[in-house]
């Protein structure tokens, strides 16, 4: 542990962006947190269904009179329609205060990540129109594309078309392959006709925590006992070795994490040229941890934890080898369906908060 940040930093987090090349973004839409986010460094944002439940719940006063007034606007659309068009103006209105570090990065930062429908993840022409849709709501928008066997053409045709990816729905370093593969693919085909890329900044994501989570899933199924704290390292392993491949074959990507369950999701990535995207209780929380700001990149995971993981968990050993997953079974993968129920729940949620608005309950 380490004193408080020096007074030439407002923070920890701060002080990460201020001195290394670890970005910060907000794993938020809320105005208000992105505001705090802001003031200690960070350069992007990210939103998405559960994102936006979440923060029409925290604001509901400022949304509800919006929603009214778009149902008014547009009267025979359905809620699910209402629902989407709140996800574009929420995201909209967190792009313009990004829009600055946007303009000083030349694209690189400075972006909100918005998020398509997860519940196109088997059909890439409705992923790609919506993406494509999605990057004209703002110059400094980056289209969230689902790491599923029809998000992977999605995410070169997206990228090809100058839309700027951040791959989400993603656990493992053959997903991660794939999406800087098929990113890669995407930026050839526009040099090969003299299209720009300086100005375009894809991220990939990995959801460390969700892994991490779905091993603990699998131990329970299959009583399977460890060391409780091995099951922490295991997103980071994925993480860092993804990383090192990345660097080596030159990839034009940057990675991300998220999903956070502990520190470690932070602070064994400081000191990488990757983007950390907590929301905001784990900025708050990182902020007063005291943890010391220093190079932990390059450090391994301690390979006996990983020795472990390899032995007793057959999906830690698809998800942190190479080939180990084909792009036809990313959809089956567990951590997968899981995150892909979650998003596909917020969504019919999201529709409740419309319809309460719209439809009041009269028993109330």
């Amino acid at each position: 542990m380490s004193t408080p940040a020096a007074s030439a930093y407002k923070s920890l987090l701060h002080e990460m962006t201020q001195t290394t090349p670890t970005c910060l973004w907000n794993d938020s839409a809320s105005i208000s947190e992105l505001k705090y986010s802001l003031e200690n460094g960070a350069v992007g944002a990210t939103c998405n269904p559960v994102i936006v439940v979440g923060v029409l719940k925290k604001e509901s006063a400022d949304w509800k009179e919006r929603i009214q007034s778009l149902a008014d606007e547009f009267p025979t659309a359905s809620e699910g329609e209402i629902a989407w068009q709140v996800v574009r103006e929420m995201s909209a209105k967190a792009a313009e205060l990004l829009k600055p570090t946007f303009d000083r990065q030349n694209g690189k930062n400075g972006r909100l990540s918005i998020q398509t429908d997860p519940r196109f993840y088997r059909n890439s022409e409705a992923i790609l129109k919506q993406a494509l849709d999605f990057d004209r709501l703002a110059p400094n928008m980056i289209v969230k594309i689902p790491v599923t066997r029809a998000g992977i053409p999605a995410i070169e045709e997206a990228t090809y078309r100058g839309v700027s990816i951040n791959a989400t729905v993603c656990f493992t370093l053959p997903q991660c392959i794939a999406v800087a593969e098929a990113v890669e693919r995407g930026l050839i085909r526009r040099e090969k006709e003299g299209l720009p890329i300086d100005a375009m900044g894809p991220v990939c994501t990995i959801m460390v925590g969700r892994l991490d989570d779905w091993l603990k899933v699998v131990a329970e199924k299959e009583n399977i006992s460890i060391d409780p704290g091995y099951f922490e390292w295991a997103g980071v392993a994925v993480f860092k070795k993804t990383y090192k491949i990345f660097r080596e074959r030159g990839y034009r990507i940057r990675l991300l994490s998220a999903a956070f369950r502990n520190h470690m999701h932070w602070s064994e990535f400081i000191g990488g040229d990757v983007v950390i995207s907590p929301p905001h209780a784990w900025q708050v929380r990182f902020n007063a941890s005291g943890i010391a700001i220093a190079p932990r990149m390059e450090n391994s995971v301690d390979p006996r934890i990983v020795d472990e993981l390899y032995k007793r968990f057959p999906d830690f050993r698809r998800a942190c080898t190479e080939g180990g997953l084909t792009n036809e079974e990313f959809d089956s993968f567990g951590a997968t369906r899981r995150t892909l129920r979650q998003f596909i729940a917020a969504c019919a949620d999201l529709n409740a908060i419309v319809r309460d608005v719209m439809i009041p309950n009269p028993d109330n």
